[in-house]
């Protein structure tokens, strides 16, 4: 019998470039210096380079990277932030970290981007800032979006889509402020926590800085209260290495992508849209199916590793109750979450595995529809 195929296993990763990773954590170990030192700078130049923006300021995680960059450009307490529903709990949680309350716009269906056509009737004088997210690897679409924000501030949700590209245009350069996360499953992961706000804005550059490390420029002269949360310098060192073979493991996820959509042909697929223009990076691959959990529970039968991101809305979530949501308010964003399963890919997943993930879901989607 086969092995199981794991949805994500880090450890093929890391056996991969184990003897760059070593050499890595070596330098560091024996600089003894872990903290806000040569490592991240290094990092921060190369990160900002491969973005072609100004800036890129280290923090400690994702979510930070967005409470972080929203407190940069002016979000405060009782001031309200769009965003879209079907993205994880940190978008949101960053938010309401600043005392701010998010507002939600739906989706567009076949995308699951944020529909801009959506904006200008959730839009009040208290909105301070819009964060679309790009969300599982595809970006959204950033030209109507920042025509409807006009002179609100745009900060770009980037965790999922570090390589994604939209008319030629890596996503993260669009807005005032733009947020990475490295959590290891990303597609640039770290080998812990890590997150990144980048900018081509000096004055919200400047302030990311301090706001990182407790307000400070000089060493204990605090010109604001700010927060600790810095990009460490073990995992921006892990993070140069892994920058280096990013371009080479998303042209494997295109290419993995591109075989679930030609092999997984079963009329009951629902293949993710692509934008005209889009480059899409494929963090995951979240296919639409009808009667998701069974087919979830079949396909661990044949043994296929899945998951499902993310199964309740936000604006459903009980953190959020209190902002008034109701079940059909977004139809677009509650359908996909009733019907997508994300099916496993990573760069070093198999062509045998990958047939075999095909041969087990056009299997599935049989034995639940026929044909």
């Amino acid at each position: 019998m086969s092995a199981p195929i794991p949805f994500l296993d880090l450890k093929r990763e890391v056996a991969a470039i184990r003897p760059e990773i070593d050499a890595a954590i070596a330098r560091v170990l024996d600089s003894g210096w872990f903290i806000l030192g040569d490592e991240l700078s290094r990092f921060e130049g190369a990160f900002a380079d491969a973005l072609g923006v100004g800036h890129a300021v280290g923090v400690g995680n994702g979510t930070d990277a967005i409470a972080l960059a929203l407190e940069a450009v002016g979000v405060g307490r009782d001031d309200e932030v769009i965003t879209v529903p079907n993205t994880a709990e940190p978008t949101c949680a960053a938010i309401a970290s600043l005392g701010a309350t998010p507002l939600f716009v739906d989706i567009d269906a076949d995308t699951m981007m944020l529909d801009p056509d959506q904006l200008s009737a959730v839009i009040t004088k208290r909105c301070a800032a819009i964060v679309p997210v790009h969300l599982f690897g595809h970006p959204a679409p950033m030209a109507p979006i920042l025509a409807e924000a006009g002179a609100i501030p745009v900060v770009e949700d980037c965790a999922q889509a570090m390589g994604a590209r939209l008319a030629g245009r890596a996503a993260g350069t669009f807005g005032r402020a733009a947020c990475f996360s490295f959590y290891p499953s990303k597609n640039l992961g770290a080998y812990g926590d890590g997150g990144a706000v980048v900018t081509s804005d000096e004055s919200v550059a400047d302030r990311l800085r301090l706001l990182r490390n407790y307000g400070q420029r000089v060493r204990y002269r605090h010109e604001l209260a700010g927060h600790n949360s810095r990009l460490d310098e073990l995992q921006a060192a892990i993070l140069s290495v892994k920058l280096a073979h990013l371009d080479g493991w998303i042209e494997r996820r295109r290419a993995l992508a591109e075989r679930y959509r030609h092999g997984i042909d079963h009329p009951l697929a629902r293949h993710p849209g692509v934008a005209p223009g889009a480059h899409h990076v494929y963090h995951l691959y979240p296919l639409r199916v009808p009667e998701r959990d069974r087919v979830q529970a079949r396909l661990a039968e044949l043994g296929v590793s899945t998951l499902i991101h993310y199964p309740l809305p936000l604006h459903l979530q009980p953190a959020f109750a209190h902002l008034g949501y109701r079940p059909g308010d977004f139809p677009n964003a509650e359908a996909a979450a009733a019907s997508m399963i994300s099916l496993p890919l990573f760069p070093q997943l198999t062509d045998d595995e990958a047939a075999r993930v095909v041969a087990a879901v056009n299997q599935v989607l049989a034995e639940v529809g026929g044909g």
